[in-house]
């Protein structure tokens, strides 16, 4: 599947975002200082509390760049990265916790440093989201996507052929669990399940409302011919053969059965028996031979004349002749090669020779 182009931020859109990321920055760095007053007010030590804010905010800044430079250049973050966002700012509250002198103190010592946990996880966000929105690539999506289906494959097949019927019960459990979790948060994913269903919908509607505004035209049947002449029989009466009248025997009276000699003078001419031809439909052959194309092969690409044949063939294999829904579904089983829009045209094709009686 090609990667879509690649998108550029409007200047409208670059002034929104980069007005965002300010605050974000600037309530990160009043966290930091407030962390820094806070510890100086209970040591007096302005290395200690720099040293504090250091091991905090300080090291949950550089995280913070470093998602946002691995952001950037479309790569996944690694576990210790966001794991440290979170875990440096819950050290740096606990420190402040465990240092205050009275319990408000405490709550607001612990309160603080989480300032610029928040505004790590805000720019990590919205550089991900500028990647994903330039480049249609969430890298961080594919790297949960990928674990789930990691897990997933080996779930089922440590399910199929674990000697241990306990552990294959296990994992056709957890098979199913992880089964959940299959492209969840994807928004890509979504979106192009949306375009698939939408395309499907569409094709749909098009075959639906080609079905019922097609005119049915029903061929003339093949191998259909007259009752043939029964075959005369030397030496038998006339009255004996039986008159060739389709559906109807008439009664049989007295007249009928008295022969004049006016009919016996009559010459008697034998008749040659006909034989009906067998009633067997047209293959794609003789339809192909009478087109003057090749015959179409299931799996090699078709023309567009082919596809009328193979179409024209799929049509009349029952009786009443197939609408477009139907030969199109027998088009696809018999593993015929075409896309949806030729074979589209080709079907408008078949269907105005048949109004026209070409």
């Amino acid at each position: 599947m090609n990667s879509p182009p690649e998108r550029s931020l409007s200047r409208g859109q670059a002034y929104v975002l980069g007005a965002a990321a300010v605050p974000m920055v600037a309530f990160g760095g009043m966290g930091a200082w407030g962390t820094y007053s806070n510890i100086t007010s209970v040591f007096h030590r302005s290395a200690t509390a720099l040293g504090v804010v250091a091991a905090g905010e300080g090291a949950t800044l550089v995280l913070a760049l470093t998602l946002v430079g691995l952001t950037m250049l479309g790569q996944s973050a690694p576990a210790a990265v966001r794991i440290g966002l979170w875990t440096l700012p819950a050290v740096a509250s606990l420190t402040g916790a465990a240092v205050a002198k009275t319990v408000t103190e405490a709550v607001v010592f612990a309160v603080t440093p989480m300032a610029m946990c928040v505004s790590a996880e805000g720019m990590g966000l919205l550089a991900r989201r500028i990647v994903v929105y330039r480049t249609g690539v969430d890298a961080e999506a594919q790297r949960r996507n990928a674990a789930v289906m990691q897990r997933l494959a080996y779930h089922r097949a440590r399910a199929a052929n674990h000697p241990d019927e306990k552990a294959r019960n296990g994992s056709e459990l957890e098979s199913w669990k992880l089964a959940k979790k299959v492209g969840a948060g994807d928004a890509l994913l979504g979106a192009n399940l949306v375009d698939v269903q939408r395309e499907r919908m569409t094709t749909g509607a098009d075959a639906a409302l080609a079905g019922m505004f097609a005119l049915p035209v029903t061929p003339p049947a093949h191998g259909v011919t007259d009752a043939p002449a029964p075959p005369a029989v030397e030496g038998a009466d006339e009255e004996s053969v039986t008159p060739a009248v389709t559906g109807v025997t008439p009664p049989v009276t007295e007249e009928d059965t008295q022969v004049t000699a006016e009919s016996e003078a009559l010459p008697q001419e034998p008749v040659t028996p006909v034989t009906p031809p067998p009633d067997t439909p047209v293959t794609l052959e003789e339809i192909a031979a009478v087109a003057g194309v090749p015959t179409p092969v299931v799996g090699e690409p078709l023309t567009d004349a082919q596809l009328v044949v193979v179409l024209r063939h799929l049509r009349y294999t029952d009786d009443p002749p197939l609408s477009y829904r139907q030969a199109v579904a027998a088009f696809r089983e018999a593993a015929f090669v075409g896309g949806e829009q030729r074979v589209r045209r080709a079907w408008g094709s078949l269907m105005s020779h048949e109004e026209s009686g070409a």
